[in-house]
């Protein structure tokens, strides 16, 4: 599998004409933030840190599957400028049987994106405007529960202040998509996931 480069990639729409993105199937996406800084934390030694930040990132990506009863999340990582992730729509939310049915826009990948980057930028706005030492109690209760498995570290005010300078659009405003068509293609991609904070050293080396 060719590695994803945000570099490259994240202007050049790889999707399917007249797909149906609403159906189910398992989708590869990307996101990266505005100007690929490096809002989410840090990697040392292999191993993803997050700041609050991105404690909000992993969080919110957690709680789609919450609020999308007909998705469920696989792997997925959060690194310093970006997020990969593999989503699956089990079903259309719609009824097949339904001869020309309205299909609602709002189940498709697009709209699960949309609806992410929405959540994330609210809650990283909220955090921002509670000051430079304060930390939401929602990112705590997260940490807590154990369900975000990344360390954590400290947010600098270097993060926030770039935060503050993109005007809290931190997304760029494409992603990434790719369609997993079968088993194989399953296997690479999540391996491609898991083992991406190891890789970030050399992909930071052969990013032009």
């Amino acid at each position: 599998m060719n590695q994803y480069n945000p570099n490259k990639h994240h202007r050049r729409s790889i999707r399917l004409q007249g797909y149906d993105y609403s159906q189910a199937g398992l989708y590869f996406v990307t996101l990266v933030c505005q100007d690929r800084a490096q809002l989410f934390g840090n990697i040392k030694d292999g191993i993803m840190y997050l700041n609050e930040f991105g404690q909000i990132a992993a969080g919110e990506w957690l709680h789609t599957q919450e609020v999308r009863n007909n998705v469920v999340l696989h792997e997925f990582v959060v690194m310093p400028n970006h997020i990969h992730g593999i989503i699956e729509i089990q079903y259309p939310k719609e009824s097949s049987n339904i001869v020309g049915a309205f299909k609602s826009p709002s189940q498709t990948i697009g709209a699960i994106v949309r609806g992410y980057k929405i959540a994330t930028i609210k809650r990283i706005k909220e955090l921002g405007s509670k000051g430079e030492n304060s930390k939401s109690e929602d990112s705590k209760s997260e940490d807590s529960k154990g369900e975000l498995q990344f360390a954590t570290t400290a947010t600098t005010a270097t993060t926030r202040e770039v935060i503050k300078s993109l005007d809290y659009k931190i997304w760029q405003r494409n992603y990434y998509e790719h369609i997993i068509r079968d088993e194989k293609a399953y296997i690479n991609i999540s391996n491609y996931i898991i083992e991406n904070p190891l890789n970030w050293e050399e992909d930071q080396l052969t990013t032009p």
